[in-house]
């Protein structure tokens, strides 16, 4: 499956049915953007199991300040609607093929329950629960 591009209009909808979501934030002028591209799709056409998506900075100014990006690339990942993964820097093949089996890998029931205590200890509603 190769890379989608995700914009403002259909972020919040693969966060939601998209069981594993892998999202890259780059820049057309970012070098380590561009170094990370081939290893990001090479990834993405190995394991059509997964939703690899793009957001150009540029083009989603609003939705790179809503995610919080201060740096790119920075790689997210969200596993049923939850964010499991942060981390600005281009990753290695090798790196990246580790995000993945540790995102295939994790016991949802388990992050749930993470994300209920923490959200609790806060005195929020957990995202997606309320």
């Amino acid at each position: 499956m190769a890379t989608i591009e995700l914009t403002g209009d259909n972020f919040a909808s693969h966060v939601q049915d998209d069981d594993v979501l892998f999202v890259d934030f780059w820049a057309s002028w970012c070098g380590p953007c561009q170094q990370f591209a081939p290893t990001y799709e090479a990834a993405s056409e190995a394991h059509a199991d997964i939703t690899f998506g793009s957001i150009n900075t540029e083009e989603q100014q609003e939705l790179a300040a809503a995610a919080g990006i201060r740096s790119i690339p920075t790689l997210m990942v969200f596993r049923e609607g939850i964010l499991v993964f942060s981390q600005p820097g281009a990753l290695p093949p090798a790196g990246l093929d580790q995000v993945i089996a540790g995102v295939r890998g994790l016991d949802m029931d388990d992050v749930r329950r993470q994300v209920a205590e923490a959200a609790a200890a806060e005195g929020t509603e957990p995202a997606g629960q309320a």
